[in-house]
């Protein structure tokens, strides 16, 4: 008996992986951001992106005192050109996500230069998201 052949994707886009988990999305937390307005902007522009964005949501990457937190992962190209995820910290406002879209836009890690406001924002993964 032949098995199919599992075929992926030659390229990946630029991902975005949002937290939603214990504290990131929590309005108790932040109560002045629209978290569901956040996400559904996000998942907007992957809709309208002609396949350069993809969005995710995890339940909880970790470095919960910088919520909200978005994890990019650079695109197949990106990666090639030795880009590596980028984590954004205090994702609580539009003008962060008008920043991030814009970057993304423009092609993200690897392949655009990460804007000077988002470089204030990065910050360190956990431990165990460093491999």
């Amino acid at each position: 008996m032949t098995t199919p052949a599992i075929r992926f994707p030659r390229t990946r886009p630029c991902s975005l992986v949002v937290c939603r988990g214990c504290c990131c999305g929590d309005a108790r937390k932040h109560p002045g951001t629209d978290h569901r307005g956040q996400l559904a902007r996000l998942r907007r522009a992957a809709a309208t992106s002609g396949g350069q964005l993809e969005v995710r949501t995890s339940d909880c990457l970790g470095p919960c005192g910088q919520a909200n937190v978005i994890v990019v992962q650079p695109s197949t190209e990106g990666r090639r050109r030795g880009a590596r995820a980028t984590w954004i910290g205090w994702a609580l406002d539009d003008d962060v996500l008008d920043d991030l879209l814009a970057w993304v836009a423009a092609g993200g890690p690897g392949l655009a230069e990460l804007p000077a406001t988002l470089a204030l924002q990065t910050i360190e993964p956990p431990g165990d998201a460093r491999r």
